[in-house]
């Protein structure tokens, strides 16, 4: 189930495949016993929404791994270099896509008019339904009439009108009565007529731009290194040791610490927790998982942006979740207890998961995270409770590096600045999951409460 692909497929099998085998004319032989059996389990099952995620994710993973539709559909994950495929990650099970799979990807593609994606997807959708000799099964939603008859408006869209009409003509062969598809081809035969440079135009296929995310480029070569940047590592101030912080509590077992960046300071703490406590935190996280907001003006939504479901846990100072409060108290010296410091916040990124280039501290005053009434958030201490195979570092864009996960450790990094303001180069994103399941525990520190902790310098631009 690491894999995204293995992954995919299973969401659609018991979202769409188990819905068409329950309610099908071969379910008819005790049908009653099938469909109130399917009803008992509906409510726990993958909704529509979820497999429309699903075939969101491997579109985000195709973008930032730059990876190959054909090899993802063959069940690899491939990136061209100088014209030959490499594999940036080679699964134990390859598990190949049907027609049918690729048609819904492209499907999802085609209802929000992305063209560049839904092309490639339903190519290799017709490719494949050609290539069956048009059997057909009864867990299937598309056919090869369906995929050509989006594959061939996909294609005008991008400005191939000779390649729609081609298209266009092959599904009449099929289906010779649809008279959309006959006014269609009419329409295409009347563009090429008037202008023929039409049927060579294929510039069109550009992937679409983010609106959100201005700073794409740097933010996808950060994720495809998939861990550090060595020439980030070439300054000689930075360094690794054992790390007391003055702590009585740290003195018979200092943790192991690493500098990771000095502007912003950014430290790694190996081992902060054990696999048993981070198992535990999952556990208790589970229940109350829900699908991850970001602030919207003083309101809170979901964003395509973050994809992810997380949950809020307390705890007393006995609890698991307060061990770890005093723990992250005596590496930071901060006093991490609400209302100072958020309740620990438990994130899981699933198929794609990611969040993009982001601040973690407020840049509005009217920011939700002011309502809590203790000023700005002045840190990020981040827990990696599991490990993941590969992807899902987190990149920092400014700073020009990125940190891979490691199972156990915490990064820890200053929002904000001495004297209160952001640091812009605190700028990171969370690269999305390419295969594992990716879970972190998020807290974070506030301003108030931290006056004798880290005081504000006599330099009013520190």
């Amino acid at each position: 189930m690491a894999n995204p692909l293995v992954a995919f497929t299973l969401i659609k099998r018991l979202q769409s495949e188990w819905l068409n085998v329950v309610y099908s004319d071969e379910a008819m032989e005790n049908a009653q016993a099938l469909r109130s059996g399917y009803e008992e389990e509906e409510a726990g099952l993958p909704k529509l929404e979820d497999l429309q995620g699903a075939a969101k994710g491997l579109m985000r993973l195709q973008d930032v791994y730059a990876l190959q539709v054909g090899s993802l559909v063959r069940g690899r994950f491939q990136r061209a270099t100088d014209g030959s495929p490499i594999d940036i990650y080679r699964p134990t099970v390859s598990i190949p896509l049907s027609g049918d799979d690729c048609f819904l990807v492209g499907k999802v593609a085609y209802e929000q008019e992305d063209y560049y994606h839904s092309v490639q997807w339903l190519e290799e959708s017709v490719r494949l339904f050609r290539g069956s000799g048009r059997e057909w099964s009864p867990e299937n939603e598309g056919t090869l009439e369906d995929a050509l008859d989006h594959l061939a408006f996909s294609h005008f869209k991008t400005g191939n009108v000779s390649y729609a009409l081609s298209l266009s003509q092959e599904l009449l062969h099929h289906d010779p009565l649809n008279g959309r598809v006959l006014q269609n081809v009419e329409k295409y035969e009347k563009l090429l007529v008037e202008s023929p440079a039409s049927a060579i135009r294929g510039g069109g296929l550009r992937r679409p731009n983010s609106t959100y995310l201005r700073t794409r480029n740097m933010y996808e070569k950060l994720c495809q290194t998939q861990g550090s940047q060595p020439t980030h590592y070439e300054n000689p101030r930075l360094f690794c040791d054992y790390f007391t912080n003055g702590s009585p509590g740290l003195l018979l077992q200092p943790i192991r610490r690493e500098v990771l960046s000095l502007q912003p300071y950014v430290v790694l703490y190996h081992s902060f927790i054990t696999d048993t406590e981070a198992e535990d935190i999952k556990l208790l996280a589970q229940p109350g998982l829900r699908r991850s907001v970001v602030a919207a003006g003083e309101k809170q939504a979901t964003a395509e942006y973050r994809i992810s479901k997380s949950a809020w846990l307390k705890g007393s100072t006995r609890s698991i979740i307060g061990q770890l409060d005093q723990r992250i108290s005596m590496l930071t010296g901060l006093n991490v207890q609400p209302p100072y410091g958020e309740y620990l916040q438990v994130v899981n990124y699933g198929i794609g998961g990611h969040y993009e280039p982001h601040f973690d501290h407020a840049t509005s005053a009217s920011s939700p995270l002011f309502k809590l009434k203790t000023g700005n958030r002045l840190a990020t201490f981040m827990i990696y409770l599991s490990p993941v195979e590969a992807g899902g570092s987190t990149a920092f864009i400014h700073a020009n590096f990125s940190v891979p996960v490691v199972k156990n450790a915490a990064i820890f990094w200053w929002n904000l600045h001495r004297n209160g303001q952001g640091d812009g180069d605190t700028l990171h994103a969370g690269c999305p999951v390419l295969v594992g399941d990716k879970w972190v525990a998020n807290k974070w520190i506030h301003e108030h409460g931290q006056e004798f902790q880290r005081r504000c310098s006599l330099n009013p631009e520190e």
